[in-house]
Formats: C-alpha cells, sequence, structure tokens
C-alpha cells in the first residue's frame, strides 16, 4: 500500500540524481510505498517532449515509471479535486495541476513529498514532507 505521493520536482530530482539527499530518501522504502500522480507524470511527459533530447529523456521517464508507479486519477480524485478548488477559489487561473496533485495525494491518504512547500500549504487536509529539508 502507498505511503507517499511524489510531486513534479521530486520526480525531476530523481531523474537527474541531484540533490543525492533526494535519491538516498527515496532509496530507504521498499517497493510500493512510493507512487506519483498521473498529473505528475503528464507534467513529467510535456517536459520530456519539450526537450532538445526528447528521446533520451522519454527513456528515463519510462525507467522511473517503472520504480515509481504512476496512480490513475480516478472518479475519487476528482471528488476530492472538487472540495479542494472550492475551498480555495479565491486563487483561480493560479496553480490548477498543483490542485489537481493535491487532490490526488488527499483522496488516497497519501503524504505528498515535494520541496514547493509553500505551493501546498493552502490545501487543507494534505500532509507534505520536505525530504530535501528534513534530515534522517
Amino acid at each position: 500500500m502507498p505511503r507517499y505521493m511524489l510531486d513534479t520536482n521530486i520526480c525531476i530530482y530523481l531523474l537527474k540524481n541531484h540533490p543525492a539527499s533526494v535519491s538516498k530518501r527515496f532509496s530507504m522504502h521498499r517497493v510500493g510505498d512510493v507512487v506519483m500522480s498521473a498529473i505528475t507524470f503528464a507534467e513529467l511527459s510535456y517536459g520530456a517532449e519539450a526537450s532538445p533530447n526528447r528521446e533520451t529523456e522519454q527513456r528515463s521517464l519510462d525507467r522511473l515509471a517503472q520504480v515509481i508507479p504512476v496512480l490513475p486519477f480516478d472518479a475519487q480524485s476528482a471528488r476530492a479535486y472538487g472540495a479542494v478548488r472550492f475551498a480555495t477559489r479565491d486563487r483561480m487561473g493560479r496553480d490548477q495541476l498543483d490542485k489537481l496533485i493535491a487532490a490526488h495525494a488527499i483522496s488516497f491518504d497519501l503524504v505528498l513529498v515535494t520541496h514547493n512547500v509553500r505551493d501546498f500549504q493552502a490545501y487543507n487536509g494534505l500532509v507534505i514532507e520536505n525530504w530535501l529539508e528534513q534530515q534522517l
């Protein structure tokens, strides 16, 4: 059963193996403990497509998805998104993908691992960890 959902920036750090502390922290978890949102996978896919090294980036992303399962965005997640978006309706036009990722983590009761803590603090019910700042 997964316990953590990785935000896009954490997946990028793993792809680059920098900072090494993120890879080290990731390696401490068992297979199945960590997932990425389908929304994160979509963002990473866009980045790979836009890269001058498109094929290399896509292969790297495919390898990452073999190690970190992509959690589908389902009806339960969509319902959570409705609540998140309504609660933060004063922030319309900003951070729509972050709202989807937050709702996805909330709907599965997962801890969201991100370096952009400030971007996610407004979402009630979301538990956040920053693997770059937390010492083991």
